[in-house]
């Protein structure tokens, strides 16, 4: 069943767990997989369930993301569809910025005023997941609800992060609880599936993801004029005031990208033999920039539970369990193991090289390196026999040319890192 719908895709705040990945882009432009960002996601999930009315809302440093979907997602001319940036601005009714999920969206309704909707979807832009949104909006619609929320069961230390809900058996959420103290838990858990029981995931969580009638959310921010976030006020107001407020199991991979170690985990994962977010889906692709890239080279290099995007020039001995972003260059006799390389957005001519190579300009990973745990921007320049090791004894650190965060070095977008560096824990011996 066709509904009319419109989405709007929250870009977030700051992105401060993100950084310094976000130090120059926001959350929703952050490379993933090699070849991807973040905001592709909940586009291609929105474009492969036919809905073509999408906004991306977001307020810090949006340059590259207006960018990248400005040479991305372009429609024809025989199509109504669109994905435009609304960012934050200031107008006579409001001279604020986005303060919560709510308020943006709240801020935001007027660019909606002149399409022809029923529902609107509000989804997160720093979310991997694959799911049907078309099969979302017929469980909203045949439900009667006013709202539905995506669900995903959690353990308990993953609860605390979340808003959490208690869900009658017709389905709808008599109670919610946004982001519980650990202690308050053992009132919420809800009635799961056998597999999810197995797990420990007893605890019914929003997903961040939710379908609005037309009519139900602007009665909403009239009851509610000054509220600014979805969890804290919006849905707890909605249940306490009668309005019809619907749980949609989902039961597929989620990962909500909200710091550095899960963003590092989710992106090798995507390296796994069958991976919970399958970018092989023929049915559900994931679409990006189309670069128009030369193929990789490769030239004698050992590859393992790796994945190698285009436009590459491979010299490495060994790389093991990594993420090898766009155009990216790695010199002879270097080993990388658990690394993601974001790549390079452009490409040095060989005049160039010879010319930048003394003063380590060379954008790339050099020869005799060595780099575990880590992950490398985008135009990063490392030269020769440089090792960077992370692990979970490294403190926090953040310096001009990269931040230690959990255990995993991060080098910044555009660091040179001279020849010889040492960064982290020893290398280790070989065995």
């Amino acid at each position: 069943m066709a509904h009319k719908m419109a989405c709007m895709i929250l870009g977030g705040g700051a992105g401060t767990r993100l950084f310094p990945l976000t130090e120059q882009r926001s959350k929703p432009a952050v490379p993933i997989g090699g070849k991807y960002r973040l905001i592709d996601i909940p586009i291609s999930n929105c474009l492969n369930s036919k809905i073509n009315k999408i906004f991306v809302l977001t307020q810090f440093n949006s340059a590259s993301l207006n960018q990248h979907i400005k040479n991305t997602y372009n429609f024809d001319i025989f199509s109504s569809g669109f994905v435009d940036i609304l960012a934050a601005e200031q107008t006579p009714n409001d001279d604020k910025w986005f303060q919560g999920t709510a308020d943006a969206v709240k801020q935001c309704m007027i660019h909606l005023s002149k399409l022809d909707f029923d529902l609107i979807l509000i989804l997160s832009g720093d979310q991997l997941y694959q799911m049907e949104l078309d099969k979302f909006a017929n469980y909203h619609v045949s439900s009667e609800a006013d709202l539905t929320i995506a669900t995903i069961p959690v353990v308990a230390k993953e609860a605390t992060g979340f808003g959490i809900m208690k869900v009658n058996k017709a389905g709808y959420i008599d109670d919610f609880i946004e982001k519980p103290a650990l202690k308050e838990l053992t009132e919420w858990k809800s009635a799961v599936p056998n597999s999810y029981k197995k797990q420990k995931k007893e605890y019914l969580a929003s997903m961040g993801i939710y379908i609005f009638n037309k009519k139900a959310i602007a009665k909403l921010f009239k009851e509610k004029p000054k509220a600014i976030d979805f969890g804290k006020e919006i849905i707890p107001h909605a249940i306490t005031k009668d309005y019809k407020v619907a749980s949609f199991p989902y039961e597929g991979y989620w990962e909500d990208i909200g710091n550095i170690d899960s963003f590092f985990k989710a992106n090798l994962a995507l390296a796994d033999n069958l991976p919970d977010f399958n970018l092989f889906d023929k049915e559900k692709p994931v679409y990006t920039n189309p670069r128009m890239l030369p193929p990789s080279k490769v030239f004698g290099t050992r590859f393992n539970k790796s994945s190698l995007a285009d436009g590459c020039i491979i010299h490495a001995d060994t790389i093991d369990n990594s993420i090898i972003g766009i155009r990216s260059r790695i010199g002879v006799k270097t080993i990388l193991k658990k690394v993601v390389v974001f790549g390079n957005d452009t490409y040095q001519t060989l005049e160039e090289i010879i010319k930048l190579k003394k003063r380590n300009r060379v954008m790339g990973i050099g020869d005799k390196c060595y780099i575990q745990n880590a992950i490398i921007d985008k135009d990063v320049c490392i030269g020769d026999n440089v090792t960077i090791v992370g692990g979970k004894k490294l403190k926090d650190e953040r310096t001009s040319q990269y931040v230690i965060n959990q255990g995993i070095i991060v080098i910044k977008k555009g660091a040179i890192i001279k020849n010889g560096t040492k960064i982290g824990l020893p290398k280790p011996k070989r065995s």
